[in-house]
């Protein structure tokens, strides 16, 4: 009966007076185990493997819905049994003094649930409390609240009411004394375990999962195996961003955060507990450490984690607490995760890797085909990192399929899927370029919540304005990873033809005979309105369909009629056209002039059809990117402005090496996320790298790949990824294969600026290359270097009418200046002697002229004409002196191929190598995907290097 309460006491003040009666009259040897279902079923059928993306869906750890275990039992096993001595007690032993026998006990038990296995130190005081919760848990369920949470948990415990709390036998104090006493309370208590964790109502209550260490990270299989868990006091700042400590070393102004922290094996993190979001990730570094000395940690009990981002300070309840686990931090990383714990090759965060998939590209269309064909594997998360990207680019060109390899379809339709997409964008300074970000964020915000953008830096209150984000990664399921130069961007997609010209005009001709020889037919014609294509009714068993591409527009003058035929089977026996309902259409792009797809399959496609559209079609010599919200609207006129040819090369990687791509970008999503205040929430998650022990479980793999030995260099510091120490490992690279190069060295770049000796470029690019050909000199060996870089810097204008203040002409100001500096680095007896092959230093680009002076359909090479003349006369004084059985009449006579950049501005050059133009397509060469890549001519100049 409840007691009298007085007029001003609540109906829950009169429920927890009564449960602390309840309480006080319960005895934990008046419970018995009655005959019931230990494994209860709540309705929900548990996975063998907890899927990655749970990790953005992690709940409060209160609650029902939390997603924890497997569907394989939980077993208990005390392993040992440890006795901790006081200080008083070792002092006895010191002095050879009777020692208290009766000291408290530890028990280390070992749990084994699936594939993981783990260890947990408790005393008997705490299965006590434990025992405690759970009935007070129980007694609360048994009240009826008026709350749908009670409600669900109430219901739960009515489908188990058979089973019973296991009984936990008295067993006095914490202070054990003989052995006997140990084993069998050591039988007991395992006992007792076991049978808690087989009953799934007192299993799933977080005070259970509290005690054996567990949460919704711990049984995920690509997090790899089971760390130390647990409850900890954290303290704040300590991170290595300017402006996150706000009285320095001082540690003035901090906080204490009650955390939950979860140890990984290239990582650890901390999570609230009322709403179980993941409030910090610490990647395993190369400057990982465990500090437990209180001088380090500056507080009792407590422990310091090191890492080249943050420094953690963590508090626990006690000394022996803090330093079992900092000791089984140390031990699990250094067991499972000493790959990032070591300085790798050339300073690299990641290491070597061997039997990794791998694959290059040369132009972007192999490039875009194969990201078009991984992104529509994904199935967990995508990745995406860019100096520029632009949503409505397509990745697969002839466009035949309507708007399905579109870039922004693409991600809408994987979002809908529930693939998690991360999207990184360099944040431009909008007065020097006009790549408009902003935009690109925006379109892709709008198309899915699934869909995340960042943009960085913020250029006014972290004053980064001399440096950039210009790599260009895509991670697609942390399993494949592009790395290289090719952003997804407009005027990228190219392939070896570089097209100069793109007018469009196009007459298709599809025919699709059955196999009776009564398939239908349908004919693609131009629009003269622009309009969009439909089909047209049946007539004589022909389906008639009208494709729009620009319609009838005069081409170029001096453009040849060429005839390119695309195969474009698809299961042609599966698709069998017998009316005009047969023919659907994909969305179209809104425009005139676009190719809109049919579901059924092609035959042949016969004709010229338009590969860039809108914006895509770009020379941005002539003019630059203006109105960028108007995807499908030209900018340059295409019958008197031809196209700028594009042309870079890229990889891709799977396996570890992919995970190591996935890490790096992983580490600045999340530093970006905790350096700009607008991201800290939870819309924007943190994201976790996944295991290297699950890094051969490919899913997906790019066709035609090779097996090779990969090594992921990048580089970082601490405004582009918050890290301590400057990471240069793509530098130290660059100087290494230079110094241990043989016989010549291939360099092609955007720019080449590094100059020997300089103050103000701290490359050492130029350095290493004039200390190459010093040492071939002083040894008789020949040696040749090779720099190609485009004709003209991507910056629009003209060089001859812009000024002084043009960024074209400052850039081949430096580039000169460079060479010049390159040359005077040399010795003075090498500069005048005889013996010193030439520093080619040949410039090749795409010429927007035929061999007959008029724009032609494909692209041509000539050598650069923005030589200075100063620059051209020291090489003639250096190559007087010599002449190289190579070069020909061209090495003798001293710089024939060469224009000059005088007073008069840029100087009309000899075009090709020999005095005569060269196709890129019929020129064999190396470096290449597709057979006549575009670097052959180099053999003819530099002939044999033996």
């Amino acid at each position: 009966m409840l007691r009298q309460s007085q007029p001003t006491s609540s109906t829950l003040h009169l429920v927890a007076t009564e449960m602390g009666d309840i309480m006080e009259t319960l005895d934990t040897r008046e419970l018995d185990l009655a005959d019931g279902e230990y494994d209860s079923k709540d309705g929900s059928v548990p996975e063998k493997r907890i899927p990655f993306p749970a990790i953005y869906n992690t709940v409060g750890f209160k609650e029902a819905e939390a997603r924890v275990y497997l569907s394989s039992p939980i077993t208990a096993k005390i392993l040992e049994v440890e006795r901790f001595t006081s200080a008083q007690d070792r002092f006895n032993l010191t002095t050879q003094r009777s020692v208290n026998k009766s000291m408290p006990a530890v028990f280390k038990i070992e749990l084994k649930h699936g594939e993981f296995t783990w260890l947990v130190k408790k005393k008997e005081k705490h299965f006590m409390d434990l025992h405690r919760e759970l009935k007070t848990y129980k007694t609360f369920m048994r009240i009826p609240l008026p709350t749908r949470s009670h409600t669900i948990k109430r219901q739960s415990v009515r489908r188990t009411e058979a089973s019973q709390i296991p009984s936990l036998p008295r067993g006095g104090r914490d202070e054990l004394g003989r052995e006997e006493q140990v084993s069998s309370r050591r039988r007991q208590l395992e006992d007792y375990l076991n049978k808690l964790l087989n009953m799934t109502v007192y299993r799933n209550y977080h005070a259970t999962m509290e005690f054996i260490d567990v949460s919704q990270l711990s049984f995920i299989h690509d997090l790899g195996p089971k760390g130390l868990e647990g409850m900890v006091l954290k303290r704040s700042g300590g991170h290595r961003i300017p402006g996150m400590n706000c009285c320095g070393r001082t540690k003035m102004c901090y906080r204490w955060s009650k955390r939950w922290l979860v140890v990984k094996d290239s990582f650890l993190l901390y999570m609230k507990t009322d709403s179980g979001a993941i409030s910090f990730v610490m990647l395993v570094d190369k400057e990982f450490s465990i500090k437990m000395d209180s001088k380090d940690t500056e507080t009792t009990h407590g422990l310091r984690v090191d890492s080249l981002s943050r420094s953690l300070v963590l508090k626990c309840s006690s000394y022996r607490h803090a330093r079992w686990w900092g000791q089984s931090i140390e031990g699990f990383v250094q067991k499972h995760g000493s790959a990032f714990l070591t300085d790798h090759r050339f300073g690299s965060f990641a290491r070597e890797e061997v039997n990794i998939p791998a694959k290059w590209y040369v132009n972007g269309r192999t490039y875009m085909e194969d990201v078009a064909d991984a992104l529509e594997a994904a199935k967990e998360d995508i990745f995406i990192t860019d100096w520029w990207l632009s949503p409505e680019i397509f990745l697969k060109r002839p466009v035949v399929e309507g708007n399905r390899w579109r870039l922004d379809c693409i991600l809408k339709r994987k979002a809908q899927q529930g693939v998690r997409i991360f999207v990184m964008l360099y944040k431009e300074v909008e007065l020097a370029l006009g790549i408009n970000s902003e935009y690109s964020k925006r379109t892709l915000m709008h198309l899915h919540p699934n869909i995340k953008v960042m943009r960085h830096p913020d250029h006014v209150s972290s004053s980064i304005y001399l440096w950039a984000h210009h790599e260009k990664i895509i991670v697609v399921d942390q399993s494949v990873g592009f790395v290289g130069g090719i952003d997804l961007a407009y005027g990228r997609w190219d392939d070896r033809e570089h097209r100069l010209t793109d007018i469009g005009s196009v007459t298709r001709s599809v025919a699709l005979e059955q196999a009776e020889g009564s398939f239908a037919n349908m004919a693609v014609t131009p629009s003269s309105n622009g309009g969009g294509a439909s089909p047209t009714p049946q007539t004589n068993g022909k389906a008639v369909a009208t494709v729009t591409d620009s319609g009838d527009q005069p081409r170029l003058k001096g453009q040849r009629r060429t005839k390119k035929r695309f195969s474009i089977r698809r299961h042609l026996q599966k698709h069998r056209l017998t009316s005009a309902d047969s023919i659907s259409r994909l969305e179209d792009d809104n425009r005139g002039g676009s190719v809109q797809s049919l579901n059924t399959d092609m035959g042949q496609l016969v004709g010229n059809t338009r590969f860039w559209h809108g914006k895509d079609y770009c020379n941005f010599v002539y003019r630059d990117w203006i109105q960028l919200e108007k995807p499908f609207d030209d900018f340059i006129d295409r019958h008197t402005t031809p196209r700028m040819p594009w042309h870079d090369i890229s990889s891709v990687v799977h396996g570890k090496a992919a995970r190591d791509v996935a890490r790096h970008f992983i580490q600045r999503w999340n530093f970006t996320k905790k350096m700009k205040p607008k991201y800290r929430g939870l819309t924007y998650p943190f994201l976790l790298p996944k295991s290297h022990t699950t890094a051969g479980e490919i899913h997906y793999q790019v066709p035609d790949c090779t097996q090779a030995k990969v090594q992921i260099l990048r580089s970082a510091c601490d405004w582009s990824a918050g890290i301590k120490y400057h990471e240069e490992s793509i530098h130290n690279a660059y100087v290494h294969v230079i110094t241990n190069s043989k016989h010549f060295i291939y360099i092609e770049n955007q720019f080449f600026i590094s100059c020997a000796d300089n103050r103000h470029v701290f490359n050492k690019i130029g350095d290493a290359i004039a200390e190459r050909i010093i040492k071939a000199y002083k040894g008789g060996t020949k040696y040749r270097v090779c720099v190609v870089t485009p004709l003209l810097p991507g910056f629009e204008g003209d060089i001859n009418t812009g000024g002084q203040c043009h960024p074209g002409r400052h850039a081949l100001q430096l580039q000169d200046y460079d060479s010049r500096r390159l040359l005077n680095h040399f010795p003075a007896e090498a500069r005048d002697g005889r013996h010193v092959d030439e520093l080619h230093l040949h410039h090749w680009s795409a010429d927007p002229r035929g061999a007959g002076g008029e724009a032609g359909d494909g692209a041509h090479l000539r050598p650069q004409q923005d030589a200075h003349r100063r620059r051209q006369h020291r090489h003639h004084r250096l190559r007087q002196h010599q002449r190289p059985e190579h070069a020909g009449q061209e090495g003798q006579r001293g710089g024939r191929h060469r224009g000059g950049l005088g007073e008069g501005g840029l100087c009309d050059g000899r075009r090709g190598v020999s005095g005569r133009a060269l196709r890129p397509q019929d020129t064999p060469g190396v470096l290449q995907d597709d057979p006549g890549g575009q670097h052959g001519p180099l053999h003819r100049r530099f002939g044999s290097h033996q």
